[in-house]
């Protein structure tokens, strides 16, 4: 299993208490949809590496975990190391509602410019996300709100938008100078 085949679960944050437990942090929307977890991948130096979950308590986006066939020292070894799971345990979502690696390569047309070109990533700034879509070699920049998105089509790979007036003109215009 390598990290494209995956999805970034949280991280390995610390021993809890003596018998090998460890608290995890849970970077997901939902925590309670992992509480039936029985395994996840650990990012080690030679890469990711299965673990059995033994027991599991989640609380909040914080869980205590004990992994099988560890001792207390092995367990704690994993402290500050990442967890990932397998792409196809993400639950499906309908509507507009998306995953970032789902909608790269999708186009995205908008309202008033049409076809404006295709993401090549989701730029993750701390105010809000950014669609990077590139048209021919000229970069735009779009916020990935739902003010923005006005339907996302994954039969055509296509994401319709309803840009901020004068946007996509900001872009546009410093291509042409």
């Amino acid at each position: 299993m390598t990290k494209d085949e995956c999805y970034y679960l949280g991280r390995v944050t610390k021993p809890f208490g003596f018998k090998g437990e460890m608290v995890l942090f849970l970077d997901v929307d939902s925590p309670d949809d992992y509480a039936t977890l029985d395994s996840v991948f650990v990012e080690m130096k030679n890469g990711l590496v299965p673990y059995f979950i033994k027991s599991l308590r989640i609380n909040g986006n914080k869980a205590v975990a004990m992994f099988e066939d560890l001792t207390a020292e092995q367990a704690a070894a994993l402290a500050g190391h990442d967890m990932y799971l397998p792409l196809d345990l993400l639950p499906k979502l309908t509507g507009n509602q998306f995953y970032f690696h789902e909608v790269k390569g999708f186009r995205v047309v908008d309202d008033q410019y049409g076809d404006i070109g295709v993401i090549e990533s989701i730029i993750e700034y701390p105010a809000q996300p950014l669609f990077q879509i590139m048209n021919g070699t000229t970069e735009i920049l779009i916020p990935v709100i739902d003010q923005v998105i006005k339907e996302v089509d994954r039969d055509n790979k296509t994401i319709y938008i309803s840009a901020p007036n004068g946007l996509i003109d900001l872009y546009m215009s410093e291509n042409n100078n």
